[in-house]
C-alpha cells in the first residue's frame, strides 16, 4: 500500500512523516520525493509476542511518499507542482496535509493560515491535473474512434466516458463521484486519475489547538477521514524514551499517537483490515481489503498456499485473549476450519492448510 502526502509549502508534511516514521526530514529546499516505510501500530502484538515468543515480528506497513510543498503562486511553481503531481499517479491513497498552526518563524503560504482555503486550492489543482489528462485522452480517442480497428467499439465507449469525466471536472466534481460501475472503473484504472483515489485530510495544528475540531463540510465528502495532530510536538515526543513519552502524552491529554491516528485513517479510507499469522518463528500482520475471501488471503502469504488451499484453521484474536491459549480455544469450540469462500475478519488468526 502506497500513500502520497501532498500539501502546500510550509504545511509540515515532512515533519509529519518524520514523526510517524522516524526518518529524518529532507533538507530545506529539496525537490526530491522522499520515501519512508511506516509500520502499522497494532496493540494486539503486545500480547502475541508474550504468547508466542517469536524469533521475528513483522508489522504491516504503509509506504509513504513525501512530495515537496506545492507553490501555485507563479508559473514556475505551478509547472514544478504539476510535474510532481504526475509522479504520484500510481499511489493507492492521497493524504492532503493542510496547515492550521501559527508560527511567525515559519512563513505562511500566501501569507495566510487557513486550512479550508488550502484544502480548496489543493483540490482544485488535483482536478486541473486530471482535466489535463482527460483532455489529452479525448483528443487521442477522437482520432482512433473513427478508424476501423479491433478496438473501435471500445474506443467509442471510452470516449463517451472521458467526455462525462470532463464535464464532471469542469463542474468541480471528482472523478470518483461520477463513476457508476466497475466496468467504468476498470476502463480508466490504468490512467491513475488522482481524484478517483481514496483520500484523507490531515490538519497540522499548533500545541494550543490539540482539541480543536475542523469542519470541512461542503468541501469534502463526509466519508473522507479528517484527523489532526501537532507534527512538531509529535516529532519531539517520538525522540523521547517510552516512559518519558507516556508521561508527556498523559500531561497533554494525548490518548492516541500520531502514527496510530494516521494509519487508522489510511486503513479506513482504503477499506483495509489485518489478519494475523502466529507461531514461534514469526508473528505477522497481513493487510487485506474488507471482504477478502480466505483463498485470496492465503495468496498474500504465498502464491503456493493459494494454489494448494485446503482449509483455513481460524480463530479470533479476541477469543484468544478471552480463553488464554489455543488448547482452551479448541476445548471451547472456538477454532474453526473455514473454506475458500470464508470472508476474513479483522483480527482473525489463521493457519492455512494446503497441499501442492
Amino acid at each position: 500500500m502506497k500513500a502520497a502526502l501532498v500539501g502546500l509549502m510550509q504545511s509540515g508534511k515532512s515533519t509529519i512523516l518524520s514523526s510517524i516514521s522516524g526518518k529524518q526530514s529532507p533538507a530545506i529546499g529539496s525537490t526530491a520525493i522522499e520515501e519512508a516505510i511506516v509500520p502499522v501500530p497494532d496493540e494486539r502484538f503486545d500480547f502475541l509476542i508474550k504468547y508466542c515468543k517469536p524469533a521475528k515480528v513483522v508489522h504491516a506497513t504503509i509506504d509513504c511518499l513525501d512530495t515537496p510543498g506545492f507553490n501555485f503562486t507563479d508559473d514556475h511553481g505551478r509547472a514544478a507542482a504539476r510535474r510532481l503531481i504526475n509522479k504520484i499517479r500510481t499511489v493507492d491513497l492521497i493524504v492532503m496535509v493542510v496547515r492550521a498552526f501559527n508560527n511567525p518563524t515559519v512563513p505562511a503560504y500566501r501569507n495566510r493560515v487557513n486550512p479550508l482555503a488550502d484544502l480548496a486550492e489543493l483540490q482544485t489543482e488535483l482536478l486541473l491535473a486530471d482535466l489535463e489528462l482527460v483532455t489529452t485522452r479525448i483528443e487521442n480517442l477522437e482520432k482512433q474512434a473513427n478508424k476501423p480497428s479491433k478496438t473501435q467499439v471500445h474506443d467509442k465507449v471510452e470516449l463517451a466516458l472521458q467526455k462525462k469525466l470532463q464535464e464532471a471536472i469542469e463542474a468541480e466534481k471528482t472523478i470518483s463521484s461520477v463513476i457508476e460501475n466497475d466496468a467504468e472503473r476498470e476502463m480508466i484504472k490504468s490512467l491513475g486519475f488522482l481524484t478517483m483515489k481514496p483520500m484523507i485530510v490531515v490538519v497540522n495544528v499548533g500545541e494550543d489547538q490539540l482539541n480543536e475540531k475542523f469542519d470541512f463540510e461542503g468541501r469534502i465528502d463526509s466519508s473522507i477521514p479528517v484527523t489532526s495532530f501537532c507534527a512538531k510536538l509529535e516529532l519531539e515526543l517520538s525522540q523521547l524514551d517510552s516512559e518519558s513519552r507516556a508521561e508527556f502524552k498523559a500531561d497533554l491529554g494525548i490518548t492516541e499517537s500520531a502514527a496510530s491516528k494516521f494509519v487508522n485513517s489510511c486503513y479506513y479510507a482504503l477499506g483495509l483490515i489485518s489478519f494475523l499469522t502466529i507461531g514461534p518463528d514469526e508473528v505477522r500482520a497481513w493487510p487485506i481489503r474488507k471482504g477478502t475471501i480466505a483463498v485470496e488471503a492465503a495468496g498474500k502469504v504465498h502464491s503456493d498456499i493459494q494454489r494448494g488451499f485446503i482449509r483455513a484453521e481460524t480463530f479470533a484474536y479476541d477469543d484468544l485473549i478471552k480463553y488464554g491459549d489455543e488448547k482452551a480455544l479448541k476445548a471451547a469450540g472456538k477454532i474453526r476450519l473455514e473454506g475458500k469462500e470464508y470472508i476474513v475478519k479483522d483480527g482473525d488468526i489463521i493457519n492455512f492448510r494446503f497441499n501442492i
